[in-house]
């Protein structure tokens, strides 16, 4: 991993869960604010696994152009 930005932005994502799980009302989770907060959740998931799946890429093509 050359750029140390995408862990940067690994671990804002992670931040942004952890600040939108304190949102939601777990007896009421699908009504008012805590849905914005699920959807929060979903969203910060969704960045985190696309960064990953980045991250992998990143290294099976630096590993495929090592072997040329």
């Amino acid at each position: 991993m050359k750029n140390p930005l995408y862990i940067i932005l690994i671990v804002l994502a992670l931040a942004l869960i952890t600040y939108n799980v304190t949102l939601v009302n777990f007896e009421n989770p699908f009504e008012g604010d805590s849905i914005i907060a699920i959807i929060g959740i979903a969203a910060s998931l969704c960045a985190v696994v696309l960064l990953l799946i980045f991250l992998t890429s990143k290294k099976i093509q630096d590993k495929y152009n090592n072997n040329d």
